[in-house]
């Protein structure tokens, strides 16, 4: 199978397991007069995968099933305006000044899903990463016991035999840059959470390195040591091994030469690297060098599902990424 076709393969799979939610997941977009938006929501619609919610004025002809919401008319702004108000009051915010933000489509988005209103928000086709990713930690926050947001991509690489057959979880190579031992364990803990969400399939999580179990030394070896200790803490449930080279994650033969005895060590479909520097280098790579297809980033360690795009996305994209914001929904 084609790289497209295993990256094609695992979207139609996805699309699946998301029209069979029940109820129906509503995301919240905050860029709704963008054609690619609106097309993309429209899709959704006649597709029946979830209820779109278009933050914008309403077009002359609106796509059937997608509703439009325009933050200055809503009934809701003065609740959410409170609502955030209380949220960061004490970083000096005043009342007039939470309520010009939450007229903001990017916040009132983010204080829907917050209040319930929504199940999860796609943002980022026409503002930056940075104000997207604002917005989020603003209004929704960090998941309980969590205080790093992060970002995961699914890699669908050539071989079946690698990872969940040639699906992986990549991590973190977008936000964090050089992660202490506690916010790789974080790290660590979500991507699994969402290897579970996004793959459908038992996390085997490798905290990677230079190292396999003491076979090198530095401070970065020690830094993925004390995250293991911290993950299993955490997450004693959790399929977890560390620090592992590369190859003793991923191929059985040096996995159990590397690391007798470990539950991950030539199995692992969830791939965590030290820092942002390795992670960002090596999707990269086997995107280009490997063929293989690198679907996402997105983001994760919030309390309720959010997502960023390019500002060069295409209709496409904004589809998909709704789709795995549905899915994250599952996420407990």
């Amino acid at each position: 199978m084609s790289i497209p076709d295993t990256a094609a393969a695992y979207m139609r799979r996805m699309k699946e397991r998301v029209r069979e939610l029940r109820p129906r997941r509503r995301i919240v977009f905050p860029e709704g007069a963008d054609p690619r938006v609106i097309a993309a929501a429209a899709r959704l619609s006649s597709d029946e995968l979830m209820e779109p919610i278009l933050i914008g004025p309403e077009p002359a002809q609106p796509p059937a099933g997608v509703r439009f919401t325009e933050p200055a008319a809503s009934p809701k702004l003065a609740a959410y305006t409170r609502q955030y108000y209380e949220r960061r009051r004490a970083k000096g915010i005043t009342e007039m000044e939470a309520a010009e933000i939450a007229r903001r489509p990017l916040f009132f988005s983010a204080l829907m899903v917050a209040a319930n209103d929504a199940d999860g928000f796609v943002g980022g086709a026409v503002n930056t990463t940075a104000e997207t990713v604002r917005a989020a930690l603003h209004c929704i926050g960090t998941a309980k016991n969590v205080q790093t947001v992060s970002s995961v991509f699914v890699m669908a690489v050539p071989d079946p035999r690698i990872g969940h057959n040639g699906l992986l979880a990549f991590a973190d190579c977008a936000v964090v840059i050089e992660p202490t031992a506690v916010e790789l364990a974080e790290i660590a803990i979500t991507t699994a959470q969402n290897t579970q969400a996004l793959m459908d399939v038992e996390p085997a999580v490798a905290l990677l390195s230079y190292s396999t179990k003491g076979s090198g030394k530095g401070k970065r070896i020690d830094t993925v040591v004390e995250a293991l200790r911290i993950v299993k803490a955490r997450a004693p449930h959790l399929h977890v091994d560390g620090e592992l080279q590369g190859d003793a994650a991923l191929v059985e033969a040096i996995g159990r030469s590397k690391a007798p005895g470990s539950t991950v060590a030539g199995r692992a479909n969830t791939l965590i690297f030290p820092d942002l520097m390795s992670g960002n280098i090596c999707y990269k790579l086997v995107e280009r060098l490997g063929g293989a297809a690198a679907i996402g980033p997105f983001l994760q360690g919030l309390a309720r599902p959010a997502n960023d795009l390019s500002r060069g996305c295409s209709e496409e994209d904004v589809y998909n990424v709704a789709i795995v914001t549905a899915l994250q929904t599952e996420i407990r």
